[in-house]
């Protein structure tokens, strides 16, 4: 069962000013499509062939490096468009408002920690919100590993590699981050996944 590349839900220019058309055109077209494709051409005549992404991600860590890292980003890239929306940022609903308010104290000081994340992640990576043992917690990744490998659920995660930010902030991760988390996060997405991990 051959990966594929999701189209975006959204027009290329919909993200703008934070996120712009250049961007996305790159960071679709190019690298997600890329880490599908090569993802593919690893998994001809192999065992994980069949498998869900998921349990290719899983398997292949530790194991088979090369299809690892391309599906392991294939997973976050096919999830990280859902995860912004135009006109994004805003409320959070409920349930999720209160879950991240008693694990943090505050919404101000989990989208704190959040982007302190992101930024401090050496090199590339990802931030993440993750439900663990039925709490929001943060976490950092490097690479293309992703929260599949911490025994936890991711909710949000946002894309902290050069080719995510760069056609737009130059080398101003903490900017590219905090204009993410207020003004592109699918919030409604987010909780729809806190739902189902609880």
């Amino acid at each position: 069962m051959a990966l594929t590349l999701p189209p975006l839900p959204y027009a290329y220019d919909a993200l703008q000013p934070y996120m712009s058309r250049e961007t996305l055109e790159y960071h679709h077209d190019k690298h997600h499509k890329a880490y599908v494709d090569t993802a593919n051409n690893l998994l001809k005549d192999s065992p994980l062939a069949d498998k869900p992404l998921e349990e290719i991600v899983k398997e292949s860590h530790g194991k088979n490096v090369p299809l690892f890292n391309n599906a392991a980003q294939a997973w976050n890239h096919s999830h990280f468009w859902k995860w912004l929306k135009p006109n994004g940022g805003g409320k959070i609903p409920g349930t999720l408002e209160k879950a991240i308010v008693d694990a943090f104290g505050s919404v101000e000081e989990a989208k704190k920690q959040f982007v302190q994340a992101g930024v401090t992640q050496f090199g590339s990576g990802w931030a993440w919100f993750v439900v663990k043992n039925g709490k929001v917690e943060v976490l950092k990744t490097p690479n293309g590993e992703n929260p599949l490998l911490h025994n936890s659920t991711a909710i949000l995660g946002v894309d902290v590699w050069e080719h995510s930010y760069y056609i737009d902030y130059r080398n101003r991760r903490p900017d590219y981050l905090q204009a993410v988390v207020d003004h592109l996060v699918n919030w409604e997405y987010v909780a729809e996944l806190y739902e189902k991990a609880v």
